[in-house]
This record gives C-alpha cells, structure tokens and sequence, in this order.
C-alpha cells in the first residue's frame, strides 16, 4: 500500500466551500439576513457550475464518466458491503458515493436556482423575479422550501453514509477529502491530476457566469 493523491486541491475546496455557504445560506436565512442570504446562494451557484464543468475537464476522479457507473457496478458494491472484511480499495468515488454526488449537485442546483426567482413579498426579491409573473415567483418560493428539507435529507444520509463506512468496514472516508490522499495497492495506478491552471480557469468562468447573470438581471 502506498499514499496516493486522489483528489485534487479544486475538488476538496468544492466540498469544503459548498458545505460552509450551504450552512452560511441556512443560518443568514434563519436570522432574516436576507443580503448575504442571497451572496452564499450566488456562491452556491458558482460552486454547482465549477463542479459541473470540472466533472468533464478535471482530474480523473473529478470526471463524471470515471465514476458515474450502471446498476451492475451499484449492485457489485452492494455485495462487497455485505461480505465481511474491508472493502477493495476505491480511486475515486464509488458507485454509490458517484449518486450522492449527482443528487446532491441536482437538489444543490435546484435549491440555489429557485432562490433566483424567488420573493418574499415585502423586503427582497430575488435577481431574476422581475422577468417571471407572480404564480410562477410563488411556485418557486414553494420549492425553495420544500426541497431545502429534502436537501437536509440527502446530506443527513450523506453522513449517515460515511459513519456507516467507517464503523462497519473501517473506511475513513473524511480525511482523504481534507488531505486529498489515501493508501492504494501498487497494482492500482495513481489517478490523473490536471494543472490548478485550468481549475482557476474554470473558476474564473463560473464565478463571471454567476456574477454576470445577476448584474445584468
């Protein structure tokens, strides 16, 4: 076994960052700070753009098509959950860590792009409510809510996921996303990692996406 670099610098500061602006957006919309409610959500959307983009030119882990699998790979590692012992080792996501990333980013996606065009009647509105009539600002405001508790679910078996790899097989799942390394077999070759030169990049281009959309809104 030896320490291998798995994930790369702009994958681990994606889910670090998104987990710190989706608390950030929660606790500003709790205590009514409606403005900088509205700043993590902005944030949050940059962030699901980055993901997306860097799902298809990033590092081999970060690529969709590297661990995106069918229901033959979930099903094969639902069987290795059940056998006793460890768990073969993974570069990269599994097939069932590859759906928690896709729901996430989908429930992600949906909770920060409805705020857009949602309003609260009196102080705030979002960037895009202008350009919707009032039925539909109120069906979005609708499903801000009700799929924020849905995203509360996802991330609670997101968790629960993780304990359950780390008490049943013994699979530290949280120190390779803050270090970016874990041990591997020789016979497993190091994943591919691309230049930060192209993550900041595609940074550049999501945040300017992001901030052009609701300026010029």
């Amino acid at each position: 076994m030896r320490k291998t670099l798995v994930w790369d610098l702009p994958t681990r500061l994606f889910h670090w960052l998104l987990v710190l602006c989706i608390a950030g957006a929660w606790i500003t919309g709790e205590e009514g700070a409606f403005d900088w409610h509205m700043r993590f959500g902005y944030a949050v959307l940059a962030l699901v753009l980055f993901r997306l983009i860097w799902g298809l030119v990033g590092s081999q882990t970060a690529r969709f098509a590297s661990f995106v699998r069918g229901p033959s790979a979930i099903m094969g590692h639902l069987r290795e959950l059940r056998a006793p012992g460890r768990l073969p080792p993974h570069a990269g996501h599994n097939p069932l860590g590859a759906l928690s990333v896709l729901a996430l980013l989908a429930v992600v996606a949906v909770q920060a792009g409805s705020g857009l065009f949602t309003s609260d009647g009196i102080l705030t509105d979002g960037p895009l409510v202008p350009y919707v009539t009032g039925s539909v600002s109120s069906l979005m405001r609708t499903i801000h809510m009700t799929n924020f508790d849905i995203l509360l679910i996802i991330v609670g078996l997101h968790v629960a996921a993780i304990l359950l790899y780390a008490l049943w097989k013994r699979l530290d799942l949280v120190r390779p996303m803050v270090t970016g390394r874990m041990n591997l077999p020789g016979n497993i070759p190091a994943p591919r990692i691309v230049s930060l030169v192209r993550a900041a990049l595609v940074a550049a281009i999501s945040i300017t996406a992001i901030w052009g959309l609701v300026s010029f809104a």
